[in-house]
């Protein structure tokens, strides 16, 4: 059997959480980044420069990087979730100045203490 898709209270969730999320992301709330992401070292995450392996090298990474021109314009927004607990998210977007466009993909799933980012892929494209 599928799972439901889009089940409206759950899809309202996961915007929610990911909204917070970029709101960390361009503020640079390192903790509140640190929070949406699954403590765990099969988390990942693969950046625009960089392959992270596990929860304490995000971690690593989001201290060690520059608070600058994180303000960004999502121009393309997709979000669905399967049944309560997995959804992706799959964003498109650009930053001021730049020619190039971005290119996000996150995987939430519910966990005992609310949904986080398991795996999560930045890319940029001409």
């Amino acid at each position: 059997m599928d799972p439901a898709i889009n089940l409206p209270q759950v899809l309202a969730e996961v915007e929610a959480v990911f909204d917070e999320y970029e709101r960390a992301l361009t503020s640079n709330d390192v903790p509140a980044l640190d929070r949406l992401f699954w403590v765990s070292p099969h988390t990942l995450r693969y950046g625009a420069g960089e392959n992270l392996y596990g929860f304490e090298a995000i971690q690593a990474f989001r201290r060690g990087r520059p608070a600058n021109n994180l303000e960004r314009t999502i121009t393309a927004r997709a979000i669905t979730t399967f049944g309560q607990d997995f959804a992706v998210a799959n964003i498109e977007f650009r930053r001021e100045g730049s020619e190039r466009i971005g290119r996000q993909s996150q995987t939430w799933v519910r966990m005992t203490d609310g949904w986080r980012v398991v795996s999560a892929h930045v890319s940029l494209m001409s």
